[in-house]
């Protein structure tokens, strides 16, 4: 179970005292910022300065191929006879037993509670869905982390047409908050059910859609945005439309490629205007 410990220090937490470490040495930063890293981000994160982070926007896989139902589960036929995650993700089948998979979500938020500052916020986007008739959410994911609201992402359309239950239409973000976390001002106006259309056009097999990653970083007043599994990038250009210093990881040579593409395409485009 996570837990922030506290030192006895001029009232100063532990992560207060990291926090200006940091800041009094910003070259233990520099080689991390607006780079898209290459490598499993647990061990890329362990790395990294601790509480170094303002806000941290990510979805992992959801481990939708290990399925009581018969979705992605075969590759073939099935709700999902076209999707693009048939094939799983470049170097990750999405299959794991769901006790492994529960343990390395776990590790990861861990990992990013390590380098978040303590006035910092994790936005971990996930999806609830029914397993065995009934709801899994990730309650045994999130256990333990201070998960101070849960956002409705209603991404309408739908596909897992099933006699059993609703058609589903949305995804949940955690909001993960340090102590010291506060929304930019009336960043609160936006209420906790964001309607945002899926993302169309992006060769990423899972990627959210650009509108998603900007509201979750421009809520916020955090200069250093982190995605430990940037995908296509997509986090990264919303920083960079934000005016924030980014960091991104992943495992994949040939996503880090494709986020590279992208960052890079999207400021030339910022440049002609």
């Amino acid at each position: 179970m996570y837990r922030d410990d506290f030192f006895e220090f001029p009232s100063m937490s532990m992560d207060e005292l990291l926090t200006a470490a940091v800041q009094s040495n910003p070259a233990a930063m520099s080689r991390w910022l607006n780079r898209v890293h290459h490598g499993d981000c647990l061990k890329l994160m362990a790395k990294m300065p601790p509480a170094s982070v303002d806000v941290i926007v990510t979805s992992p896989p959801y481990n939708i191929k290990n399925s009581t139902g018969n979705g992605l589960k075969n590759g073939s036929k099935g709700k999902w006879p076209n999707a693009k995650l048939i094939d799983g993700y470049d170097t990750h089948d999405d299959a794991m037993p769901h006790a492994d998979y529960v343990a390395w979500q776990r590790d990861y938020l861990t990992a990013m509670m390590r380098v978040l500052k303590p006035t910092g916020a994790i936005f971990y986007n996930h999806k609830w869905r029914i397993q065995g008739g009934l709801l899994q959410d990730r309650a045994d994911i999130v256990e333990g982390f201070p998960v101070r609201q849960i956002v409705i992402w209603q991404r309408a359309g739908g596909i897992n047409f099933n006699p059993g239950y609703f058609l589903p239409t949305y995804e949940v973000i955690y909001l993960i908050a340090k102590p010291d976390f506060r929304l930019a001002p009336k960043a609160n106006a936006l209420g906790d059910v964001w309607t945002i259309p899926q993302e169309s056009n992006n060769p990423h097999p899972a990627s959210f859609p650009l509108e998603l990653a900007q509201r979750c970083i421009q809520s916020t007043e955090g200069q250093v945005v982190l995605d430990p599994m940037i995908g296509s990038g997509t986090t990264a250009i919303a920083a960079v439309i934000a005016g924030r210093d980014w960091i991104g990881m992943d495992k994949s040579k040939n996503y880090c490629k494709m986020a590279n593409e992208r960052i890079n395409a999207h400021r030339r485009n910022l440049s002609l205007l």
